[in-house]
């Protein structure tokens, strides 16, 4: 019983932007502003998103407070590091590979 405490209790301090933002992002989706176009980002519970009424496909993971993903357009893997306590509704900025990006969630 000790050891299943201390697994949950290790799991809940190894994952503390999952509980925030990057769970409203991947629950919610965003709304991408990039040079002043909005692109609308769904992201489904098996790791996968679309993006762009589904022109754009790709797969995501969380890595502590980054949010992972690769697309049909980027293959390689990119993480971006997401700011804590954000919620529906939110709008914020992240720096992306190309320079920053506004983020709204939805």
């Amino acid at each position: 019983m000790r050891t299943l405490l201390t697994a949950a209790a290790l799991l809940a301090l190894s994952t503390p932007a999952l509980a925030g933002t990057l769970e409203e992002v991947t629950t919610k989706g965003i709304v991408l502003n990039i040079q002043g176009m909005d692109i609308e980002v769904d992201y489904t519970p098996d790791g996968k998103f679309t993006a762009m009424d589904g022109q754009i496909t790709g797969e995501w993971r969380i890595d502590g407070d980054k949010l992972c993903t690769k697309s049909s357009i980027q293959p390689e893997e990119s993480c971006t590091e997401y700011p804590k306590d954000k919620k529906s509704g939110d709008t914020f900025e992240v720096q992306g590979a190309q320079g920053p990006v506004g983020i709204r969630i939805k």
